[in-house]
């Protein structure tokens, strides 16, 4: 059962308001199943609006942040729980620790940056979670004909391939995202010694 999902976007809107509209949607639908939102603890852009969401609707939002962008003002002050942490690497350590679940909206490089530490870890079995992608509006289009590429190439096994759940619904990526059956995992990546 999926209790916490950490959620990476973009701290711009993006061009079409469509974006808006589905990171409302999903903020909305994590708090009717009584999910929480574990996110970058920004009060900008996609992060902004679905934290907004979440909170407006009466769910639980935890943020996570490195201690330079709160310096930045782009913090979030009005969260159910706030960690502040020195480094992005510990930012996604601690996002990972408090998450069951990943979803991906539309964002820039640090979204992909997130996107693909989680796939990794995943990939090696260090971390077990479903991980969705959100593809709004076909945003991610290209990045998933990629994947597909890495898979015909061989660069991708069939089971590394299908590990990335995709939807441009969010209703729908999240059941998808409740069935998931995991590739298996050799626990907690960074409590191994």
């Amino acid at each position: 059962m999926i209790q916490a999902i950490q959620v990476f976007c973009g701290s711009s809107k993006g061009s079409d308001p469509i974006y808006t509209k589905a990171a409302k949607l999903l903020g909305q639908l994590l708090v009717q199943h009584d999910i929480t939102l574990i996110y970058g603890a920004g009060n900008v852009g996609l992060m902004g609006v679905i934290s907004d969401e979440v909170l407006e609707k009466g769910g639980k939002v935890v943020g996570v942040i490195p201690d330079f962008l709160v310096q930045w003002e782009v913090c979030h002050n009005g969260l159910t729980e706030l960690h502040i942490v020195k480094s992005m690497d510990e930012r996604k350590i601690k996002m990972a620790e408090l998450s069951d679940a990943t979803i991906v909206l539309p964002g820039g490089y640090g979204t992909l940056d997130e996107l693909f530490e989680i796939l990794t870890l995943v990939q090696l079995r260090q971390l077990e979670q479903p991980v969705g992608i959100l593809n709004v509006n076909g945003y991610y289009d290209h990045l998933l004909a990629h994947f597909s590429k890495m898979y015909e190439e061989n660069f991708l096994k069939d089971i590394h391939r299908d590990m990335v759940i995709t939807s441009d619904n969010p209703r729908e990526l999240l059941a998808k995202m409740a069935e998931h059956k995991p590739i298996g995992s050799v626990g907690k990546w960074w409590n191994k010694k």
